[in-house]
């Protein structure tokens, strides 16, 4: 008998190791352009704190800052500002959002790398977004119907660039809503005549990057005020952060998190 509990402790200390049992769980949910930076930041800040999990989920702004008014998520991810709807349906559900700045993006204008065009005007984005302009030829050069690729309306992204290029018009009623920076970035890629825009983390060789006003985006540009599609990108919490969840987002806020951020393409605040 005494060597059969030896043999169980001796198996349960084993399963122990195999399957640690979390003191602390965190949940986030939201942006997919805040996404690289979470996912990423909780990976270093778990293998540096091992009593805590934390899932990562993506989704849009629009469904973090839902998920942390239900409850159900204890940071929300987001690359816009809470709405007043948003605010006043969170206090009347006792909820307290609170915002932390966790790093600068600029929405990048992208093209097919076949595109002739390097640079566009913000009103000749705001054209092409909002149908008046609908070929190529229409802007001098090259021709061909556009295809114009957006973000979809949970999309913190397309409420930023609805605001800062769209001034509050809707897409053309033919753009092809995406539901996530990459799913933009990868249609852009193969598809010729198409325009985007997706969060700065997002740009890479497969897809060519437009000035805007004769700016391109960049660090640099962004940080300065330059680019003209600059915006903050956002984790709320629900009230102050206590405990782990404050200890957490000191971590984003620290110097090796921002350095994350830095390393995701995006522009860190220190």
């Amino acid at each position: 008998m005494k060597q059969l509990n030896k043999l169980l402790m001796i198996a349960f200390i084993a399963a122990s190791f195999a399957f640690p049992c979390y003191a602390s769980k965190i949940i986030m949910e939201g942006s997919t352009t805040v996404l690289p930076i979470a996912q990423r930041a909780a990976e270093v800040y778990m293998d540096n704190n091992r009593g805590v999990d934390i899932s990562v989920r993506g989704g849009g702004s629009s469904v973090g800052i839902a998920s942390l008014i239900d409850g159900t998520c204890d940071i929300a991810d987001a690359s816009r500002a809470i709405k007043s709807s948003e605010l006043e349906k969170a206090i009347s559900n006792g909820q307290d959002p609170v915002a932390h700045v966790v790093a600068m993006d600029g929405i990048a204008v992208i093209v097919n790398p076949s595109n002739k065009f390097s640079a566009l005007s913000k009103k000749e984005v705001k054209a092409i977004f909002t149908g008046q302009i609908s070929d190529w030829s229409q802007l001098g050069k090259g021709s061909g119907k556009i295809v114009a690729i957006s973000r979809d309306s949970a999309s913190g992204t397309y409420e930023a660039f609805g605001e800062l290029v769209l001034e509050k018009q809707k897409p053309r009623a033919d753009a092809l809503l995406q539901a996530s920076n990459q799913a933009v970035a990868q249609t852009v890629a193969r598809t010729p005549g198409a325009i985007g825009y997706v969060g700065l983390g997002y740009v890479n060789s497969s897809v060519k990057a437009l000035e805007i006003d004769g700016v391109m985006p960049s660090r640099e540009t962004v940080l300065a005020g330059t680019y003209p599609v600059g915006r903050p990108l956002f984790m709320y919490t629900n009230g102050k952060p206590q405990g782990e969840i404050k200890d957490f987002m000191d971590f984003i806020k620290s110097a090796q998190g921002q350095e994350i951020a830095e390393g995701e393409g995006f522009v860190g605040l220190k």
